[in-house]
């Protein structure tokens, strides 16, 4: 479990500088037991009516790319 922590933890650095050009920020918050990563979208992208879409077109979708164990990416507030 810890080397898919550290594996789940460098996923924000794929995608800060795309959402960094429109002001936001992603943050990697935790990676429960059942194999669901939380993250958290700051600054611009927090409560973005397009931050759904981020999460799980973009987002999830990686994950799920480069770490298929990974159930499910969810944020956190």
């Amino acid at each position: 479990m810890e080397q898919l922590q550290v594996n789940v933890g460098k996923v924000p650095e794929h995608f800060r500088p795309t959402l960094r050009r429109v002001g936001g920020d992603v943050k990697f918050g935790d990676l429960a037991a059942n194999k669901v990563v939380k993250i958290r979208l700051t600054d611009s992208c927090q409560g973005c009516p397009m931050s759904g879409r981020t999460l799980k077109e973009g987002i999830q979708r990686f994950v799920h790319s480069e770490i298929p164990s990974i159930r499910a990416v969810e944020t956190v507030i």
